[in-house]
């Protein structure tokens, strides 16, 4: 009887491990976790006080978040504290084009003509969207802005 509730609650213990698998990567994705303040859905790229990392995306980038409302309702009510949010992005939002300046707040990019011969209006590029899964509180406070 004992060794029957024993394999019952490893088994149980298993299939929740097996549950907590993290979703496969699709092949014009990746998986990304980066540090930043966050104010609504927008993030931004900040470095993380506690880790010394190389920057896949240039600090000072805006990302826009999605995912999970319960997972955004949580890092919006800690606005103020910087979190790592580990997510899904798309790998060409990930390497933005044009040339960097300034420390990653001002990017040239090409613009294409319009159909009279002079530069159209753009908006610019939209924000790079991260799927997020997590997030993990950071031991810092966000910079004022």
């Amino acid at each position: 009887m004992r060794s029957t509730l024993l394999a019952l609650a490893l088994l149980a213990a298993l299939s929740n491990l097996l549950s907590a698998q993290e979703r496969p990567v699709p092949k014009d994705s990746t998986r990304l976790s980066i540090s930043g303040c966050a104010r609504g859905r927008v993030f931004t790229v900040g470095r993380d006080p506690e880790h010394e990392s190389t920057f896949v995306i240039e600090l000072g980038t805006k990302v826009r978040l999605e995912g999970d409302k319960k997972v955004l309702a949580d890092i919006k009510a800690h606005e103020g504290s910087m979190v790592e949010v580990t997510g899904l992005m798309k790998q060409s939002e990930v390497v933005r084009p044009g040339v960097g300046l300034a420390g990653g707040k001002v990017r040239i990019t090409p613009v294409m003509p319009n159909g009279n011969g002079r530069p159209g209006m753009d908006p610019g590029p939209s924000p790079p969207v991260l799927d997020v899964e997590s997030y993990r509180l950071l031991n810092a406070s966000c910079p004022n802005r």
